[in-house]
């Protein structure tokens, strides 16, 4: 008989993501069965604000009738079919009509894979299909910057992260080059301004390529905003110099959209935004408004060409999962796209983008806030106990200290942030509203006048031990 009530959970057999195994082991998760909207709420029933909406991915919030009823259907008519073999089914034909119409790429073909984490990792393998078949198999590597997150297969984590993280995993750095974060201000050297700071960068990886010989490298790959990271958000003039150097070079770029697309900026495309020219760029999270897992990856028309060529050498493309293209997970994805449009999602995120902005920036009195930042529907608040330094930049990835002790405190006060890099990174569901907003902001300043209080209880007690 299966077993669901609460004391018959054992810790012992689950192994969780991000999390301290030892503590698994001892100590029950927080456990959330039902969410409305964005809010969230645990198995006592108490409500939390999901400001990162669940990793950034429950864009259109949480239970919307509309995605679940377009689930039902597709799951009554057809719940699976895969897609491959020259079959696939009706769903999967319409979200590839409409998803290309909207791309930030020209004349695009579309493959569906299951996470974004398979997304970059198939693009990395059609990439070195194509070039084999057009003459440069020797073209290999990927660029790709520090600290930044493009998943978790071997291969796409050799692309993210920083050595710590490649060492602790063995993981296989042979077709990896890694490149500086445009972390500004923060990494920017002392009177350097945003012109040669991105210069710098842009050198830096000029000399990466001709380190590692111009024709071994097939491709960049870089979120146009980095979550994991920090999210900084890089100056204006750093991706047109990094576009020169890699066109310079015959090197292709692939725009990381798992996180910033679908309506993340206010744009469906953060490439649109800041006008991007990619080859090739992924997507996930948001396309289905993560109600099933699915994500695309949308390539060009020369990328396109390349694989063709393999096509005609030998007869078929030969690559294909059984779960690519979902049936259900199609279905959503074109209701999302119907949802864009019957709601106007894009409107709504740029009318309330000022009032999100004006709450980022109201934490800017507090003593635990030494900055912000804000790209479209994303922030981060910076963090610092009073008279310590700031983080550097995205190269200090390390969850502990002054921000995990406030995403604690957020987890008593009903709000979920995520902290990162000497910071809270923040991204709610896209349907958020000013009053929501609010609330958020009310329930953040809550968490971190908490830390501050116990900072300065823990401070006093130190100073009457010394006395």
């Amino acid at each position: 008989m299966l077993q669901t009530a609460k004391s018959n959970y054992h810790n012992e057999a689950v192994l969780l993501g991000f999390s301290d195994l030892k503590r698994l082991k001892s100590e029950r998760p927080l456990i959330f069965d039902r969410g409305q909207g964005i809010f969230i709420f645990d198995e006592t029933g108490k409500d939390y604000i999901e400001a990162v909406s669940c990793f950034y991915c429950v864009s259109l919030g949480f239970s919307d009738g509309d995605l679940v009823e377009a689930a039902t259907r597709q799951l009554r008519s057809l719940p699976m079919y895969s897609s491959a073999i020259h079959r696939t089914v009706p769903a999967v034909m319409e979200l590839s009509e409409r998803l290309a119409a909207l791309a930030p790429v020209k004349n695009p073909r579309i493959y569906f894979a299951t996470t974004g984490s398979e997304a970059n990792d198939y693009l990395i393998k059609f990439m070195w299909y194509g070039n084999g078949f057009a003459g440069e198999p020797q073209r290999r590597k990927m660029l790709s910057r520090k600290s930044s997150y493009h998943g978790s297969t071997i291969a796409t984590a050799a692309l993210g992260g920083g050595s710590e993280l490649h060492e602790s995993f063995g993981i296989p750095m042979g077709i990896s080059l890694q490149v500086s974060h445009p972390s500004w201000p923060n990494a920017a050297l002392p009177g350097e301004d945003e012109d040669a700071f991105t210069s710098r960068l842009a050198d830096e990886l000029e000399k990466v390529i001709l380190d590692a010989g111009p024709q071994t490298v097939g491709a960049m790959i870089a979120e146009p905003v980095s979550v994991s990271s920090g999210m900084f958000a890089p100056p204006d003039s750093y991706f047109p110099k990094i576009t020169t150097v890699l066109r310079k070079y015959g090197i292709q770029l692939f725009i990381d959209e798992v996180v910033t697309g679908f309506g993340r900026s206010g744009r469906m495309w953060a490439s649109e935004l800041m006008g991007l020219e990619p080859d090739c760029v992924t997507c996930a999270k948001g396309i289905a408004g993560a109600y099933m897992p699915i994500a695309g990856i949308i390539m060009g028309e020369e990328f396109n060409r390349r694989l063709d060529l393999g096509n005609e050498a030998k007869g078929w493309f030969a690559h294909g999962g059984t779960h690519h293209a979902h049936a259900v997970s199609a279905a959503v994805a074109v209701e999302v796209l119907n949802i864009f449009e019957r709601r106007d999602i894009l409107g709504h995120v740029q009318r309330v983008i000022p009032h999100w902005n004006r709450m980022l920036d109201s934490f800017l009195d507090h003593p635990l806030v030494v900055g912000t930042r804000k790209f479209g529907l994303l922030g981060a608040i910076e963090v610092a106990a009073p008279g310590e330094a700031r983080a550097g930049s995205a190269s200090s990835l390390k969850v502990g200290g002054l921000s995990k002790a406030i995403y604690e405190a957020g987890l008593e006060t009903g709000v979920i942030v995520r902290p990162l890099a000497g910071c809270l990174v923040l991204s709610p569901p896209l349907i958020i509203t000013e009053s929501e907003i609010d609330e958020l902001g009310r329930r953040l300043r809550s968490a971190c006048d908490r830390v501050l209080a116990d900072m300065s209880s823990s401070r006093r007690a130190e100073f009457a031990e010394a006395r």
